[in-house]
């Protein structure tokens, strides 16, 4: 049953909505498999281990390592790279490349994969109703002592509020949720609201891969492997249209690039996706 925070941000009363379906869905360092209609981690959950550490501890270093893809699991060659997790700049409070994110949000917001949450905290205090979704529970608890509203749901389960959220955030490397963007964008059109904004953000160069990783910390200690994307703008475009969003603006700020999508009101005609959308400058 949703709490009255939940409630409010989907504008239903409480007690109205149903039992949420049993969803497992795997996020780095943020998904565990929750038993069917409970919020709480059927056997042992990795995401306690390295992620919810960095977080409570509010920094690193901490890493998504590349391992080598399933159908190939002794192919020693195929793990190696160590990307790093800019844990410090998450848990600190928004920069200026994060306000500007910020100024585009119309309410209610639901930030995807919210972390500890200083997106959903800030735009609270700007009195812009914000929703977090993580599947940590260390995420969660940070985004709640912060100041924001967070509920512990992987996207793909029932969500307050489908189909009347103005703005969606997928920040922070997270249209990778899941292995499979296209799956995620489709997921987040039916969650938002007829001509509503998602913003979203690529890496800063042109790459377009999936791949399996693990969360590892600078000591070797490491959680389970998961399915992961990683999509610079261009690839994020192509997801985009292939999952009936429209590229309306594109932006670079502090060495990041984001990308605005609209969900074209019904009837209303799509444009074939570009990398350029409406380009401005920081």
């Amino acid at each position: 049953m949703p709490n009255r925070a939940e409630a409010a941000l989907a504008g239903r009363p409480a007690g109205s909505a149903g039992r949420r379906p049993h969803t497992a869905v795997l996020e780095p360092g943020r998904d565990a498999v929750l038993d069917p209609g409970r919020d709480r981690p059927a056997g042992r959950p990795w995401i306690d281990d390295p992620y919810a550490r960095a977080l409570r501890a509010g920094r690193g270093p901490l890493f998504l390592r590349r391992l080598p893809p399933p159908d190939r699991p002794d192919d020693a060659a195929g793990e190696g790279d160590l990307l790093p997790l800019d844990v410090e700049r998450w848990c600190a409070a928004p920069d200026a490349a994060d306000a500007r994110v910020l100024d585009r949000c119309t309410g209610p917001v639901l930030d995807v994969g919210c972390g500890p949450g200083r997106l959903v905290a800030a735009l609270a205090a700007r009195g812009v109703r914000a929703l977090g979704v993580d599947v940590s529970p260390a995420a969660v608890a940070r985004t709640r002592r912060g100041g924001g509203a967070a509920l512990r749901r992987s996207v793909f389960d029932r969500l307050p509020g489908e189909g009347r959220w103005g703005t969606v955030l997928l920040m922070d490397g997270n249209v990778g949720i899941g292995g499979d963007p296209v799956a995620l964008l489709a997921r987040l059109r039916a969650v938002a609201a007829p001509g509503s904004r998602l913003l979203a953000e690529a890496a800063p160069y042109d790459v377009d891969e999936h791949l399996t990783v693990r969360v590892e910390d600078a000591h070797g200690r490491h959680g389970r492997p998961f399915p992961w994307a990683r999509l610079g703008a261009a690839a994020l475009c192509r997801a985009a249209g292939a999952a009936g969003w429209t590229v309306t603006g594109r932006w670079t700020a502090r060495d990041r690039t984001f990308l605005e999508l609209g969900r074209p009101l019904p009837g209303q005609r799509t444009a074939p996706p570009t990398a350029g959308g409406r380009r401005e400058h920081p």
